[in-house]
């Protein structure tokens, strides 16, 4: 195993907390915001982690969402490539049967031009979005294929990054650039180096896959709670050592929601969940403001699904998160925390960050 991709992928935790604690930002737009709002405040966040010791900062592909602006990640991380200077960046993920593995290799062999050192590659299998959405992205309506066919999609995209082909292949001649065949050309000088991948999941087949692949592993316990510990004691049954990890790392995504008192907290909280309610039932918008929400009439099914979400979304005082996301790493063995902040507010989100940082002492901003 390579000590410099280990180290890329492991991340070191500071003050009390038990795990290394990271980002995991939806570009959330709020009812009377707008996308540059958004895209503002993921630079402001994306800062304060840096600043305060946080250890990668990742966006998720959606699309046809208003109330999510991160249908193109690796644009967004661009961006935060140019106003921070150490924290990991990274897609979580970008949806692989979306896209061709030569357009990946391509964009993320750019961010890597640019940021080089601090790319991750986050894969995912699903959509990002409803079935009509994504044969507009795909120009296919064979949407089971695509998924289908995700573990050669990762193949042939790995292939890409690496420049490795073998001769006989009909993309022999190919090269994703920038990549590794710039540092092989006459008077190349560029590094050979390329984003480290992972894969992201909700259920069990790439735990599955990235365990038999030896790869990193990403769980979305923010939106599939209940299948959280199978999904990662597959992953770390099926692990086989690669030269990329001798042994398992595994983070999960948690909803994680600190403000000044508990009652704040509840406000935000219904707002995020009755923006769930909308997407899940076909009314995808803005993410509404806490009085919306609370002068909301929920039927009693909206209602029944509210608590269910929430249950799982630990919010409240600092003190309460910080012992909620004590629990959790214990009881799932999560190597890595992601925290996603969803609420109306930029700010309600930027300050959660910063009183999460702070109970668990984490370095104090520069």
């Amino acid at each position: 195993m390579s000590a410099d991709a280990a180290d890329e992928i492991r991340g070191t935790a500071h003050g009390t907390a038990p795990v290394p604690l990271s980002v995991l930002d939806l570009v959330t737009v709020g009812a009377g915001r707008t996308a540059s709002d958004a895209l503002r405040t993921g630079v402001d966040i994306a800062r304060l982690a840096e600043s305060r010791g946080f250890h990668r900062y990742w966006v998720a592909e959606h699309h046809s969402m208003p109330g999510v602006a991160s249908s193109s990640p690796a644009v967004i991380l661009a961006h935060l490539a140019a106003h921070t200077g150490r924290i990991r960046l990274g897609s979580g993920g970008v949806m692989l049967p979306n896209h061709a593995p030569l357009v990946i290799a391509e964009q993320f062999g750019t961010l890597e031009a640019m940021a080089p050192g601090r790319i991750d590659l986050g894969l995912g299998r699903a959509p990002g979005t409803d079935g009509a959405t994504a044969a507009a992205l795909r120009r296919s309506d064979r949407l089971n294929e695509g998924a289908d066919d995700f573990p050669q999609q990762l193949a042939e995209l790995t292939r890409f990054l690496d420049d490795d082909f073998p001769d006989g292949h009909p993309y022999r001649r190919i090269h994703a650039v920038p990549g590794p065949v710039q540092a092989t050309s006459p008077g190349g000088v560029q590094s050979p180096h390329r984003p480290p991948l992972w894969l992201l999941g909700s259920s069990g087949f790439s735990a599955r896959l990235a365990g038999m692949l030896g790869l990193p592993f990403a769980f979305a316990h923010h939106f599939s709670a209940q299948n959280t510990v199978p999904a990662l004691d597959l992953y770390r049954e099926s692990f086989r050592p690669s030269g990329v990890l001798d042994a398992p790392y595994a983070l999960i995504g948690v909803s994680a929601l600190a403000t000044d008192d508990e009652k704040e907290a509840r406000r935000q909280v219904l707002a995020a969940a009755l923006n769930m309610v909308r997407l899940r039932t076909g009314r995808p918008g803005l993410v509404p403001t806490p009085e919306e929400a609370e002068a909301y009439d929920f039927s009693p099914m909206e209602r029944e699904f509210v608590d269910s979400w929430n249950a799982n979304v630990i919010h409240g005082t600092p003190d309460e998160v910080r012992t909620g996301l004590d629990e959790l790493q214990k009881r799932t063995g999560a190597d890595e925390l992601m925290l996603t902040a969803n609420a109306h507010g930029g700010d309600v989100r930027l300050r959660s960050y910063a009183l999460i940082a702070d109970a668990y002492g984490l370095p104090a901003p520069a």
